[in-house]
């Protein structure tokens, strides 16, 4: 034990956590994997997607009627580059595992698959959702939209989700090229943080209940929203992103997502699109696509780029594969409650 906290392995670490899941109601299987992408959140850095997520996850179980633990996703073959998933009510991750091998598939046999996931829950990092597509080879992107949070450009209420936008592609040398973002200034779990550390957000950040520009967090969470990234232009894409996993996909827009009613919970019950690209289908008999990228990277790097999107996650990742997962006292002691030790 550090002065700090207890630094644990990733499986460590997902073993300690993966009780919490079961003893709230979820399947074994569901408990293995919401413990495994919440522990991987926490490798790599993206603290606001990892252990930080474990009190909504509790409280989203524990809310009536709300999510389901136990659900069991149907994967329905719509056409040959189409596959739908119902969640069923359950989880969006074990809904992408029940379809991820059909998906990879369908990628290989037809070029493009379009993956669309419906009547499911997300409170994870979109990257780790697209970085094992690019690690088998495939581009990926992946569209979410959430409950509402953001205000169109110009408007006085939120409508949009944060609604990210994650990409994956191979590459010639080290880790896949991943980037995932908000189409937001920033995370709805960042300003969460904010508001429990007391800090200011920056200026430009989001407006309160009242329609007025605000730099406090609490302002921002208790009736107000955040803006969208660039303008209008980020307010285009969360548009956009509600169109791929709403309308598309025959789920939930972001302001359709009703909390109130179920006290506690803090999942949005929405959707999520995924396009997947087979690049050896785009460059026909020409060799080397991660080759390709990796002379875009270097192009990058010369003309004064230092650090790449994905970066400090994986700097991150590594330093917890080698020295372990640092894991805070007060995060130690609450992880013990909610697992019943």
């Amino acid at each position: 034990m550090e002065r700090d906290g207890l630094r644990l392995a990733y499986p460590d670490l997902v073993e300690r956590i993966r009780p919490i899941f079961e003893r709230n109601g979820c399947a074994p299987g569901v408990a293995r994997l919401l413990a495994e992408n919440c522990a991987a959140a926490e490798r790599d850095g993206a603290h606001s997607h990892g252990l930080f997520r474990l009190k909504g996850y509790v409280s989203t179980l524990n809310a009536d009627g709300w999510v389901d633990g136990r659900a069991v996703p149907k994967v329905e073959d719509a056409a040959p580059s189409f596959l739908r998933i119902d969640g069923r009510n359950g989880f969006t991750v074990p809904a992408l595992a029940a379809g991820r091998a059909l998906a990879v598939e369908k990628t290989r046999a037809n070029g493009v698959c379009i993956l669309a996931i419906r009547n499911s829950h997300h409170l994870g990092a979109l990257s780790l959702d697209v970085e094992p597509f690019a690690e088998e080879g495939l581009v990926a992107l992946a569209f979410i939209n959430s409950m509402r949070a953001v205000v169109p450009h110009g408007g006085r209420r939120a409508v949009f989700g944060t609604n990210p936008i994650a990409f994956a592609s191979p590459r010639s040398k080290g880790l896949p090229f991943v980037f995932d973002q908000a189409t937001s200034v920033m995370a709805n779990g960042d300003v969460q943080i904010a508001a429990r550390e007391g800090r200011a957000l920056p200026p430009g950040t989001g407006i309160d209940r009242n329609g007025e520009p605000t730099t406090d967090p609490t302002a921002l969470l208790d009736g107000g929203a955040l803006n969208a990234f660039g303008g209008y232009k980020g307010a285009t894409l969360a548009m956009m992103v509600e169109i791929l996993c709403a309308a598309l996909v025959g789920g939930k827009f972001s302001h359709e997502v009703d909390l109130a009613a179920h006290p506690g919970a803090a999942t949005p019950h929405t959707g999520q699109s995924f396009i997947l690209i087979d690049p050896a289908c785009g460059r026909g008999a020409l060799p080397g696509f991660a080759e390709r990228v990796e002379e875009l990277i270097a192009e990058v790097h010369a003309a004064g780029q230092e650090r790449l999107p994905g970066d400090r996650r994986h700097a991150a990742r590594e330093t917890s594969e080698r020295a372990g997962i640092l894991v805070g006292r007060e995060m130690l002691a609450a992880i013990d409650a909610m697992a019943g030790r």
